[in-house]
């Protein structure tokens, strides 16, 4: 029952979420693609756009398949789509920073205001608000129906097993990883996160590892999306991944060197939901001040390890041995 609740209230997340999404683009008219080609030739401010559009769509899934769509119709070099990458790393930590807030008591009023404004509104404008501060409130719901959904979980031996077993580096990483990948969404997989650790059910030296593997887990979706695209698309997805693994690899090194549970804790007290998006913003920030002077070695690295087949290297490959 635990179960089918949690998937019920991951449904309303992700059903909120992409309502919100979707209302704020269409209000965009899809100017993003202008605003990303003419704002991307400065890497501070390619950065500062990449967290600001995907702040505003609430999927950093998306603009990065955005980037990697722009990359292969030559809209955008490969050293620009870095910067909007790194900085698309920076806006998805909303989500999180949203669902730490203590809006469940608001969530039905949000969704209920939002529908009246989309229902009553004369104008494209104003339904678009609201139907955006309805999936506010619907993203809402769902994380608070996945918090209740947690706490009979608790007491799951089988699932206290599994997050027991998640307490080393290498199995939290990989754990936050693969659930990633699996749902395609990183705000989502965050957004469980929180709702575990409401519950008591993360450990909390374990909670910075299985962000960082949430991180390199998102990267599926860019993978995916490139692979029937030209050569040019699958290097802007293997920068995505290079973004996200060497970020975690550096952040992870650093990590046991430095106070930085406590720091969390002390940033958040009592309040494990808001610990984990802290940790998400910060490691995202950090990560991507790390790699913002290497974007041109990241693009080059990309072009080294995803080359061009040439006419003449096709037709060797199709003449018969000798």
């Amino acid at each position: 029952m635990a179960a089918m609740l949690l998937t019920a209230g991951l449904g309303l997340f992700l059903f909120g979420m992409q309502m919100m999404s979707g209302s704020l683009e269409a209000a965009a008219q899809g100017r993003m693609e202008g605003w990303l080609r003419r704002l991307t030739g400065n890497r501070i401010l390619g950065v500062l756009m990449g967290a600001a559009v995907t702040a505003l769509v609430q999927s950093s899934t998306a603009i990065t398949v955005l980037a990697v769509g722009l990359v292969d119709r030559g809209i955008l070099s490969l050293t620009q789509a870095v910067w909007i990458i790194l900085g698309a790393n920076i806006g998805t930590t909303v989500t999180g920073q949203l669902c730490a807030l203590d809006l469940g008591r608001l969530a039905p009023i949000l969704a209920s205001l939002g529908m009246a404004v989309n229902l009553s509104g004369r104008r494209p404008h104003m339904r678009r608000a609201g139907s955006a501060l309805a999936g506010l409130g619907v993203m809402l719901i769902g994380m608070r129906v996945m918090e209740t959904a947690a706490l009979p979980l608790g007491r799951s031996r089988f699932l206290l097993g599994l997050m027991m077993r998640m307490r080393s580096p290498l199995a939290a990483m990989a754990g936050g990883a693969l659930f990633t990948a699996l749902i395609q969404s990183s705000s989502a997989s965050v957004a469980i996160l929180q709702a575990l650790a409401v519950s008591g059910l993360v450990a909390p030296e374990s909670e910075t590892y299985i962000v960082l593997g949430q991180n390199i887990g998102t990267c599926v979706t860019a993978i995916l999306a490139a692979a029937p695209l030209g050569v040019n698309a699958r290097r802007t997805a293997l920068v995505h991944l290079l973004v996200n693994v060497l970020g975690a690899a550096a952040f992870a090194g650093i990590y046991p060197f430095i106070p930085f549970d406590r720091w969390m804790r002390a940033l958040a007290p009592g309040n494990p939901a808001g610990r984990i998006a802290n940790i998400h913003l910060i490691f995202n920030a950090v990560s991507t001040l790390l790699l913002l002077p290497f974007g041109g070695g990241l693009a080059g690295l990309a072009e080294r390890l995803v080359r061009e087949r040439t006419a003449a290297g096709a037709r060797r490959k199709r003449l018969p041995e000798e």
